[in-house]
């Protein structure tokens, strides 16, 4: 149904059979409200075509005034430089930007993401580094709020994103070419069951290695310094040791460091250790890691937003390169 301001929140609680505080909650507070009740509330607002008052005076602002960021930035800090690249060119614009907080890149469904496109505080939206669940896609879609996808797949909106099986094959490799042929795999766990840059960034490696005539020694890790010391532990601590080890972010590969030192391991001599995305603690551990465009794809992003934003409904691939950054630790 198209949007409609004449229809009033009463109605919205009235078909969802709920109360008013309710349907509020899920507008602005969604994590308070079950996800039965989330969803039976947000098809009532689709149904009836609800647009709050805000959104309608958002539709009739010619210049964007506002734009939304999501992304796991608590989870992984090289978000945070991502949202550096944004920041920068909304300032040049004054354009406001309002930064929402996903819990992990390894979960799929948020709630937050799926009532935004009809609290109507936003003329544009940036997600980054999650997918977004079809149902929601079609409601930022049908609602117009123009969205474009960081570092995530999307088959309605705009996305800037880098080749992770490329970024793998890179990795690999580097390793290869240095006579590696039994090598580890720290994959840091995911909770939803969808393809992410991690099982692209693993299947690009493997690829390359498996192609040498060598093997993939898979271990998985939670997103942290602590677990992926005591993941890479166990692939240590085989009869068979790799010769080298792979993380799929730096700061899984410090833990690898660190349980390398843990058992009196050289490194690159007796253990060779690479990470991705050249982040600060890769520049400090002098680790060999492939290096991500962060601040240019922030940058790249506002850019494509703010051409929907004016009209555009030209959907776009802009692809990111990504370079091998050699330190000590290979």
């Amino acid at each position: 149904m198209a949007a409609n301001d004449r229809v009033t929140i009463y109605e919205v609680a009235e078909r969802a059979r709920v109360s008013i505080s309710t349907v509020s909650n899920v507008l602005n507070k969604p994590d308070r409200v079950s996800p039965a009740t989330r969803a039976r509330v947000l098809a009532a607002a689709d149904e009836l075509g609800f647009v709050p008052k805000m959104q309608a005076v958002s539709f009739a602002r010619r210049a964007a005034g506002r734009i939304g960021v999501m992304a796991p930035f608590t989870a992984y800090g090289s978000y945070l430089r991502r949202l550096s690249g944004v920041l920068a060119g909304a300032a040049q614009m004054e354009i406001d930007v309002v930064v929402f907080d996903h819990e992990s890149a390894a979960l799929a469904s948020s709630p937050v993401l799926a009532s935004m496109p009809i609290h109507g505080r936003l003329d544009g939206l940036i997600v980054m580094g999650l997918p977004i669940e079809d149902a929601i896609a079609e409601r930022l879609r049908e609602r117009n709020l123009p969205t474009v996808a960081v570092d995530a797949d999307s088959l309605l909106f705009s996305r800037v994103v880098i080749d992770d099986s490329d970024g793998g094959r890179l990795a690999a490799a580097h390793l290869r070419d240095r006579g590696h042929r039994h090598v580890g795999y720290l994959l840091e766990r995911q909770v939803s069951d969808y393809e992410s840059q991690a099982i692209r960034r693993l299947s690009g490696f493997q690829q390359v290695i498996e192609a040498a005539g060598g093997e993939v020694v898979v271990a998985t890790s939670d997103n942290s310094v602590g677990a992926a010391r005591q993941a890479a532990a166990a692939l240590l601590d085989r009869p068979d040791r790799p010769g080298a080890v792979m993380a799929h972010h730096d700061a899984l590969a410090i833990g690898v460091l660190l349980a390398a030192r843990d058992r009196g391991l050289r490194v690159p001599e007796d253990l060779a250790v690479m990470g991705f995305d050249d982040g600060e603690s890769a520049v400090a551990a002098d680790l060999t890691t492939v290096r991500q465009p962060f601040e240019e794809s922030g940058r790249t992003a506002l850019n494509v937003l703010l051409g929907h934003i004016e009209g555009s409904d030209l959907r776009s691939t802009t692809l990111l390169d990504v370079r091998l950054v050699q330190r000590s630790t290979t």
